[in-house]
Parts: C-alpha cells; sequence; structure tokens
C-alpha cells in the first residue's frame, strides 16, 4: 500500500461499514495507479529482456531453424508450457519460497514482480516464436547465402520482419500484466487491485470498488490504442521496406543492339 493511501485512511474506521468519501477517492487512487505502473513497467522490461532472445532461440531451435537442435527445443518448449500452464494465483503462492529468496519478503511490490515476470516471459516467449514462424522462410535463406552470421539473420532477417506481431503481441502482454498486477494486490502488493480489494471488496465501497474499475478499464484502453497505432506504423514501414528492397537482376527493359547477322538476314528475305 502506497504511504500517500496510508495517511489518507489513518485514524478512520475499520469497519465493513465505512466508505471512503469521494473527495478522497481520487487521492486514494492516484497513489495506487502509480503502483501499477512501476509493477508493470519493471515486469514488461523484464519480459522483453528475456522473451526475445529466448523465443528467438526456441524457434530456431525447432527443425528447420538455424541451430536445430531436437531436444534442446522440447526442453525448453516443456518448461515454457509449464509456466503457461498454471493459473497466475497459484503459481504466485507455490513459488513464495523462491520469491522470498530473491527478493528477501513475500509482500510489496518486489513479491510480485518475481512472479508476474515468470508469468509474463513464458507468456511473451510464445508470442515472439509464432511471430517468427510468421517470417517467410525465404528471407532467412536469403540471408544465410549471403553471408551472414546467425546473430544477424535473427536481428535483421527475422526479427525486423515480425515486429508489428511482436508489437501486437506485446500490447496483450502489458494488458495481461495489467490484470495480474490486480491480483497480486491480494498479498499486499499495492496498485489498484489492493485498493479494490481492501476498499472496495472487504468494506464494500461501491464508490471505490466503481472507481478502480474506470481507472483500470480506461488504462488497458490507453495501452490497447497506443499498441494499435505502433503496429499500424511499423506494418506500413515494413511495406515500405519491401517495395524499396532490391529484387536482384532483372533483364533491362531496353532494346537489344542488333547483330551483324541481322541486317544480313534481313536483306537475304526482303
Amino acid at each position: 500500500m502506497s504511504v500517500l493511501a496510508a495517511d489518507i485512511t489513518a485514524g478512520l474506521p475499520s469497519d465493513t461499514g465505512f466508505n471512503v468519501p469521494i473527495a478522497q477517492i481520487p487521492a486514494l487512487l492516484l497513489p495506487a495507479l502509480g503502483d501499477t505502473l512501476i509493477m508493470v513497467g519493471i515486469v514488461m522490461t523484464i519480459v522483453v529482456l528475456v522473451g526475445v532472445p529466448l523465443g528467438s532461440l526456441i524457434h530456431n531451435l525447432a527443425p528447420g531453424g538455424l541451430f536445430e537442435n531436437r531436444a534442446a527445443h522440447s526442453v525448453l518448449s516443456w518448461v515454457i508450457s509449464i509456466g503457461r500452464s498454471l493459473p497466475f494465483l497459484i503459481l504466485m503462492a507455490a513459488i513464495v519460497p523462491f520469491t522470498r529468496f530473491i527478493t528477501g519478503t513475500n509482500i510489496g511490490i518486489p513479491a510480485a514482480v518475481v512472479p508476474m515476470s515468470i508469468a509474463g516471459i513464458a507468456f511473451f516467449t510464445r508470442i515472439v516464436e509464432n511471430s517468427l514462424r510468421s517470417v517467410p522462410i525465404a528471407l532467412t535463406r536469403v540471408a544465410r547465402s549471403s553471408g551472414a552470421s546467425s546473430l544477424q539473420i535473427i536481428r535483421t532477417a527475422q526479427l525486423s520482419e515480425a515486429v508489428p506481431s511482436i508489437i501486437g503481441g506485446l500490447t496483450i502482454n502489458t494488458i495481461a500484466m495489467i490484470e495480474y498486477s490486480a491480483i497480486a494486490g491480494t498479498i499486499g502488493a499495492g496498485g489498484i487491485g489492493y485498493v479494490a480489494v481492501t476498499y472496495g471488496y472487504d468494506r464494500f465501497d461501491n464508490g471505490v470498488m466503481l472507481a478502480t474499475i474506470v481507472v483500470l478499464v480506461a488504462l488497458v484502453a490507453t495501452v490497447q490504442l497506443v499498441g494499435d497505432r505502433l503496429v499500424r506504423a511499423t506494418t506500413a514501414h515494413a511495406a515500405a521496406s519491401v517495395r524499396r528492397r532490391p529484387r536482384g537482376p532483372s533483364t533491362p527493359l531496353t532494346r537489344r543492339p542488333s547483330t551483324a547477322t541481322e541486317p544480313t538476314t534481313r536483306s537475304a528475305t526482303s
């Protein structure tokens, strides 16, 4: 719970019949919104830094990849699948000892970042892998035949072509992390979820509950709007780069010069 929210509610009755005055709801929600943005921002930074390389690795370990290895691909795919299959609330409770070992606590924003990062990395890794599958294999073959290294192929021929799809998946993942941050409020992580549970649900304060819903809907809509615009912008850029890309040698459209035998042939037939 944020310090400002604690100051606002300090000394107020704790019975379930008490409702926060409407005038004080913004002062209660704004610090909680800040906590949510901090949680989601930290988590998404970790998710991108780990998920993009891991998704690229799994894609290229698959049959037909740059460094095909069926055993390693199967192991990593199973690990990612396990991370995706666990509901977030169960995952959060199951790794409490690991979270305490990493952060030294099992409450607050640091404790929420660990399970949110694990869940987000598993989800985003699959998004990156599926986005790379949509890239035409011919681009990888052309880059390989031109002598590019594996890292160059991944960066310029695979990831650069999959940017719009990856951004679309990143938007979905960010919205999912906003939802997870609300669930993390149940362990005292702060944020909008903490306010909704502690004041809206436990105290039956419909005003606070409605306000948290409005804030969450507005936040998700904003993220979706920004993500859609970025996808459109990168799609247009990718299409323009394809049009500018050289298509290889072709027969010139200029008229072929006549040979020495052509006039003789024409004169013989005339």
